[in-house]
């Protein structure tokens, strides 16, 4: 088979190079181990998964599908260097060249230090959920512009990426980057601004289809009043800004705040059904639509984590239609993993984040508010030969001993 054939087809390819495996194991046990910790987490280091292989899946799904409280290996790693930079000097000052200089060094330290979090990860459903969350909620740093902001934005996500839903929900409707990322700062009493409002509903709790265009209207009032110094991402609510009047949307009138609105919409039948889609959609199929109701029964009390361990543990993790190509991120960070790179001492940084950048996924960058593609949106020629350039530099940088170490006969 040829390179690009298996770095498109062959979902586990690089921990298949680096084990010895069970002569046991069934091929459609191997197949289901390899999908979750390749879905559910970034993919194993060397000799990890011939580990899971004869522990047998359940036991592979007991530490893959649980997080501890906290990540030593990842947490040990130090915080990247963000710090509020105020406002822009004016053009043509002395001010100016170093303020430009200091915030291009901050968003690649930030970049650095959460893709070494998914590669040093010792347990990656937290780094892996962070991931998937930065999609759902996504806001990009091509706009808010500000390092500092998309840094807290991001430990937010960690902190709530298997919590309970509506508290994540609840912090991230207050978060700074999102609202300025979706013009809320710019939401007044007088020129409401729809677009935080449609985005909550349509990407965010609800889903298409879930709500009219009135409905888009009146929540929009809910969400006036919050201003955001871009800088810090620091969020002021201004009650003589707030519309304090009854607003009334899908079949209910009150008066409601960021906070109760975003409360009232994760209470919502079609939230449960809508993230459980979604999740469904990132970790088992693009391509097969959710048709099992009780997956969406297991996130009935809006708890993450539960909801995760129903999908992962479902038999259509197993179906051989369900396969999936890999993004650029989850292709590299299980690449690192494999080769026993960290991304932040590579040789040369500049050419990881180059590449990430021509294979269309970076960071803190997703294209639009709808987050990135998934599966065969990642299938093009250009994409291909990306992937097959961009391995060549990682396997001169990285560790080719549990290769070399293993017997012509064990390798696969």
């Amino acid at each position: 088979m040829a390179i690009h054939q298996v770095l498109w087809l062959k979902p586990w390819f690089f921990q298949e190079l680096l084990v010895t495996v069970s002569v046991v194991a069934s091929v459609a046990e191997r197949r289901r181990i390899a999908r979750l910790v390749h879905r559910f987490g970034f993919g194993p280091r060397p000799g990890e998964f011939a580990e899971l292989v004869s522990d047998g899946f359940e036991a592979a799904a007991a530490v893959y599908l649980v997080a501890p409280s906290s990540d030593d290996f990842a947490d040990s790693q130090s915080p990247p260097v963000v710090r509020d930079l105020g406002n822009r000097p004016a053009p043509n000052t002395p001010e100016l060249v170093p303020y430009v200089t200091e915030k291009r060094a901050q968003s690649t330290s930030l970049t650095m230090w959460w893709l070494d979090r998914m590669v040093l990860s010792s347990h990656s459903l937290t780094e892996r959920m962070t991931w998937f969350w930065h999609g759902h909620w996504a806001t990009s740093i091509a706009k808010v512009d500000d390092p500092l902001p998309m840094y807290l934005q991001n430990t937010t996500l960690r902190k709530y990426a298997l919590g309970n839903f509506a508290d994540m929900s609840r912090a991230m409707v207050n978060d700074g980057a999102l609202i300025f990322w979706l013009d809320g700062q710019t939401n007044t009493i007088k020129a409401p601004n729809e677009n935080l409002s449609r985005e909550l509903m349509e990407l965010f709790t609800l889903g298409v289809n879930r709500y009219t265009e009135s409905d888009v209207r009146e929540t929009a009032k809910a969400l006036t009043g919050y201003r955001v110094k871009a800088s810090s991402g620091e969020v002021t609510f201004l009650p003589k800004q707030h519309y304090s009047g009854a607003i009334s949307f899908l079949g209910t009138t009150g008066t409601f705040d960021a906070s109760s609105l975003s409360d009232f919409l994760v209470s919502r039948e079609d939230c449960a059904l809508f993230i459980t889609e979604r999740l469904w959609y990132r970790f088992i199929s693009s391509m097969n639509p959710l048709t099992d109701n009780r997956l969406r029964e297991s996130f009935r009390n809006r708890e993450i984590a539960t909801l995760v361990r129903a999908i992962g543990a479902h038999p259509s993790l197993n179906d051989p239609s369900n396969s999936m190509v890999k993004s650029p991120i989850d292709w590299f960070v299980s690449a690192c993993r494999a080769l026993s790179i960290t991304p932040s001492t590579f040789p040369n940084t500049a050419l990881i984040r180059n590449y990430l950048n021509l294979m269309g996924q970076l960071p803190f960058l997703p294209p639009n508010v709808g987050g990135w593609p998934a599966d065969q949106a990642w299938l093009s020629t250009s994409a291909a030969q990306y992937r097959i350039d961009f391995a060549a530099a990682l396997i001169k940088g990285g560790d080719l001993t549990p290769i070399t170490s293993v017997a012509m006969k064990d390798r696969i």
